[in-house]
């Protein structure tokens, strides 16, 4: 196939940070034909650094759209113009791209899942976690039953959002400081991680969260401590707090335990996954990080070239936004809320162990 024509609406952060760096090595897989942002000077200077005739540079995004040389859109704006946008795009027929998630509420998550049924088009939404390499390999580790059958894990993400407010990082956006969207970073961040948790243990059937309050726009609590029923009756929790510092090493970071041993991944950065056995026995699993960007768009030019499927559809995603909407839900109720609005008792098997554990006797 030839290189995929494609057009950018937004030249922002995640597209000079995230997108581009991956498209500057998938060169021989992409030419960029014309750049779109409302602010025109911020597309004009990329469309100067990568030599990109300023006649390629929009500030409507739908007069871009027009042009019949574009193959496919990648779409970075902020989260509460997702939908908009997408549906602009799909309206154009062609190929897109949207950043996560693909909606800032669930009316428009639910409107987005007409999109491309209605127009028939390939659209990936870019949930980087779900291509990142370490979630790949523990995903891959756990369905080898490496460690036996899951029983449970704890899965801590601790950020301090308000220390990189005043940095030239995603935090000292406006947008995200104060989000014209429900669940705040909560949305926007911790939404990486339930993906992350759903790509590997499948579809959840239950949440049960408590959230503390506090008086800050960027997330509507200080933390939110969340229990997860999978189907597959694996039991967790989670733990997001965008507010403070985990001072102690190591970090509690993803703990996966099963009847054999353990799955440890500090940090998502740290480029090694430990597995730690019941019998004394220990293993190192290495990744490269932060490969996620590469390969959802690897990914998506070899769905164009029809030699893969689209792993993160506008489906995969919308259950990842329910299930951040879920959780915020539970916390506000503080209630068991259930995946698919049923609630039903039966969901938990007895695990049948054929290696006792024999405690440890002082």
């Amino acid at each position: 196939m030839n290189k995929v024509r494609l057009a950018v609406i937004g030249t922002g952060l995640a597209w000079e940070r995230l997108h581009y760096p991956a498209i500057q090595e998938l060169g021989d897989k992409y030419e960029i034909v014309a750049l779109a942002n409302r602010t025109r000077q911020d597309a004009e200077n990329f469309a100067k650094k990568i030599g990109l005739d300023s006649k390629n540079v929009y500030d409507d995004y739908k007069e871009m759209l027009k042009r019949d040389d574009i193959d496919a859109v990648d779409i970075l704006v902020p989260i509460e113009l997702n939908y908009e946008v997408s549906a602009e795009v799909a309206k154009s027929r062609k190929h897109f791209i949207c950043e996560k998630p693909l909606a800032p509420d669930m009316e428009q998550a639910k409107k987005y899942l007409d999109l491309a049924g209605t127009y028939g088009q390939k659209i990936m939404i870019a949930e980087n976690y779900r291509y990142n390499e370490e979630n790949n390999k523990i995903r891959d580790l756990v369905n080898s039953g490496k460690i036996g059958e899951v029983v449970y894990f704890i899965r801590n993400n601790i950020t301090c959002f308000q220390c990189e407010m005043t940095k030239d990082t995603f935090a000292g956006t406006e947008w995200r400081q104060h989000p014209d969207f429900p669940g705040g970073a909560f949305l926007d961040a911790a939404l990486h991680d339930i993906a992350a948790l759903r790509h590997i243990f499948g579809e959840i059937q239950c949440v049960q969260a408590f959230g503390k309050p506090q008086k800050e726009d960027f997330n509507p609590y200080l933390s939110v401590n969340s229990n997860l029923l999978f189907r597959s009756g694996v039991i967790g929790h989670y733990t997001y707090f965008p507010s403070g510092f985990e001072p102690q090493k190591p970090l509690v970071g993803f703990r996966i335990f099963g009847t054999k041993g353990e799955i440890f991944l500090e940090e998502k950065g740290c480029g090694v996954i430990n597995i730690a056995y019941n019998d004394g026995n220990s293993e190192q699993v290495t990744y490269t990080p932060d490969r996620g960007y590469y390969n959802e768009l690897l990914n998506f030019y070899n769905a164009l070239n029809g030699t893969e499927k689209i792993l993160v559809t506008p489906e995969v995603e919308y259950g990842d936004v329910k299930t951040v909407f879920d959780i915020l839900q539970s916390v506000e109720k503080k209630k068991v809320v259930f995946h698919d609005g049923t609630e039903s008792p039966d969901y938990l098997n007895y695990v049948e162990r054929k290696d006792p554990i024999h405690p440890y006797i002082q």
